[in-house]
C-alpha cells in the first residue's frame, strides 16, 4: 500500500503541475485578450476618425450648397427687375404716389409719364459691393432689394402730364398727378 506521504506529494506535485498549467493558458489568453483589445480599440478610433470626418465633409458640403444657392439666387435678383414699393392716393382731381427709395441718391431716380401711366424708376447698390476691397467680406443674407426697380403705375382716367410734380425727401418720393380734366364740348346737331 501507498502511504499517505506518497499519496500528498503526488498530489502536490500534480496541483503544481496543473497550476503551472493554468497560469500559462491564463498568460496565453490574456495576451491574446489585450492583443485583440487593442486591435478593438484601433478599430474604434479608426471608425470615430472617419464618422467624425464625414460629418466635417458634410457639414462643409451644406454650407457650400446654401452658398451656391447664395449666390443663384443674388444672381437672379439681379437679373430680374423688381417692384418698388408705393403707396398711391386718389382724391376728386389728383393721384398721389408715395415711393420708397431708401439709399438712392435724387438724381439716380427716373420717373416717366405717358397718357395714362407712370414709372418710376431706382437701381439699388448690393450692400456688399462697398466691401469690394475687402477680400474677407462674405455675404451672408440678403433681403434689401438691390439691382434695377421700377413700379408702374397705370390710372383709369387720362393724366396731366404738363403738370406732374415730385419731391424727394430721406428717401421718400412723393408724385402729385393731376387728373385731366376734358371739359365736355357740347355738339349742335344741325
Amino acid at each position: 500500500m501507498v502511504d499517505s506521504e506518497t499519496i500528498e506529494t503526488k498530489i502536490s506535485d500534480k496541483k503544481e503541475e496543473y497550476e503551472e498549467k493554468v497560469d500559462d493558458t491564463k498568460d496565453k489568453f490574456s495576451d491574446k485578450y489585450e492583443e485583440k483589445k487593442e486591435k478593438g480599440k484601433t478599430i474604434a478610433d479608426n471608425v470615430i476618425s472617419d464618422l467624425s470626418k464625414s460629418i466635417d465633409e458634410f457639414k462643409e458640403g451644406i454650407k457650400n450648397m446654401q452658398k451656391a444657392a447664395d449666390e443663384k439666387y443674388s444672381e437672379y435678383k439681379k437679373a430680374t427687375v423688381q417692384s418698388l414699393d408705393i403707396d398711391l392716393i386718389e382724391t376728386a382731381d389728383t393721384y398721389y404716389i408715395k415711393a420708397a427709395v431708401p439709399g438712392i441718391a435724387k438724381k439716380d431716380i427716373l420717373i416717366e409719364a405717358g397718357d395714362n401711366d407712370v414709372s418710376i424708376e431706382a437701381t439699388f447698390v448690393p450692400y456688399i459691393e462697398e466691401f469690394e476691397e475687402d477680400e474677407s467680406a462674405e455675404l451672408i443674407s440678403s433681403s434689401l432689394k438691390s439691382g434695377r426697380c421700377v413700379k408702374t403705375i397705370r390710372f383709369e382716367n387720362s393724366i396731366d402730364i404738363e403738370n406732374i410734380t415730385a419731391k424727394f425727401n430721406k428717401g421718400i418720393v412723393i408724385v402729385t398727378i393731376p387728373k385731366l380734366i376734358i371739359p365736355k364740348h357740347k355738339v349742335n346737331v344741325e
